[in-house]
Order: C-alpha cells, then sequence, then structure tokens
C-alpha cells in the first residue's frame, strides 16, 4: 500500500498530527503495515512540498504539528479511490523470483525450496486464521455491548486486510503445489531443459555492445557541441 495515499485519506477526515497519523495507521490495518514516526513526517514533508497538505499553524506545547488536505490533496485523494491500483508498479515477488533462479542454478534442490516454502507459508495461513477468528470474536462482543460504530469499523478494516492476506496464502500454497507437481514431470522427461543460455549470454553481447555505442556516439555529440562553442 502507498504510505502517501494513505496518509493523505486519513487526513480526509480532519486534520491530524504525525503520531496520530501513524496510531490510525496502524490500527486500521491492523499492524499490518508498522510506521515509525520519521517515515510518516519525512512522507508529510514531501506532501507540503507538493502543495498536497498543509500545517494548520505553529506547533502546540508539545512540539507536534497537525496537517491536513489542501484542495489538490482533497482532489488527489479522490482520484486515488476511483483509480484501480497500477500493477506495473507491483513490488516484484521474492518467491516467484527465488524459484525460477533456483531451477536454472546448478546444485539447488528446488524441491526442497519449495517445500519449505510450503511448510511456513501452511503455518502462516494457520496464524492469519486464528487471528481471523479472534477479530471476529470481538467483533461479536462489541455488537453484542452495543459500542460505538467506529469500532466496529476499524475490525471490519481488519477483517478486510486479514482476508486479502489468507487469500494470497491459500493462493500462494496453490501455486507450490503446482510448482511440484510441475517439477516431478521435469523430472521424468528423457532429455531435460538444457535451456538456451547460449542465445541468452549472445543477445546480453549485442544488447551491451550496442549499448556502450549509442553511449560513444551521445559522448561524441556532446564533445562536437561543447566544441562549437
Amino acid at each position: 500500500m502507498s504510505v502517501k495515499q494513505g496518509l493523505m485519506a486519513l487526513l480526509a477526515e480532519g486534520p491530524m498530527y504525525g503520531a496520530r497519523l501513524r496510531v490510525e495507521f496502524e490500527e486500521r490495518t491492523g499492524g499490518t503495515w508498522p510506521l515509525n514516526v520519521g517515515q510518516v513526517y519525512t512522507t508529510l514533508n514531501r506532501l507540503e512540498r507538493d502543495g498536497l497538505v498543509e500545517p494548520t499553524g505553529e506547533a502546540d506545547g508539545e512540539g507536534r504539528i497537525s496537517y491536513r488536505l489542501t484542495d489538490a490533496g482533497r482532489t488527489e485523494v479522490s482520484t486515488w479511490w476511483t483509480t484501480p491500483v497500477d500493477r506495473d508498479t507491483t513490488p516484484r515477488n521474492e518467491l516467484t523470483i527465488k524459484l525460477a533462479l533456483a531451477v536454472t542454478v546448478p546444485g539447488v534442490d528446488v524441491q526442497a525450496v519449495a517445500q519449505t516454502q510450503r511448510t511456513s507459508t501452511l503455518k502462516h495461513l494457520h496464524d492469519l486464521t486464528r487471528l481471523k477468528q479472534q477479530v471476529m470474536r470481538k467483533q461479536r462482543e462489541a455488537e453484542s455491548a452495543e459500542q460505538a460504530e467506529g469500532v466496529a469499523n476499524h475490525d471490519l478494516a481488519w477483517l478486510l486486510v486479514l482476508e486479502n492476506l489468507i487469500f494470497t496464502a491459500e493462493a500462494e500454497v496453490r501455486w507450490l503445489d503446482h510448482v511440484e507437481t510441475r517439477l516431478h514431470r521435469e523430472s521424468l522427461r528423457p532429455f531435460p531443459r538444457s535451456g538456451a543460455t547460449g542465445e541468452a549470454a549472445a543477445r546480453a553481447a549485442a544488447e551491451e555492445t550496442a549499448y556502450r555505442r549509442e553511449q560513444a556516439r551521445q559522448q561524441a555529440g556532446a564533445s562536437q557541441t561543447e566544441a562549437r562553442r
């Protein structure tokens, strides 16, 4: 999740200072993405620089400064709510990269790598399911005690985060099962894949040569321009 957009979404409710923003952010996401106050204020400084937030006044007696959205900030938040998440900027999946490289590096027991990860993911899935049960129990207790609506809303937010993590973990287990099946099939092939390492190396060399030629051309052009001056 974008910390920038998350903090701006919170500020849409009203002015807050950095420490309060951190608390609200962590409470509403169940502590899944912990922040520190320094990170919050660094983000606020960038947002202020970009004209999206502004301080509400001078620091209070404890040195805290509250921030609020500018008109441009409110427009930014409104746009964020209605814009799909850009998958092109999603962080790379380390597990996928790890297994993709493992099948190409000699001496790596890919089956063991996949099985170790599957055991860890199943444990993680069990922990998430237990947390979900606790939150749902807390939600039922809050409803029976007729507590404030805000408490129920925070529980719902945490449930949504937990369920997303549960679905992700379940999908990862299914994918790892598929990986093990694929590895088994590959082991039965009479002629294991050799890959196209020679072609890849030749392609990389050609790209490197083309890049260096382009760099040299640009440097020569820059030198000629400087000489004319």
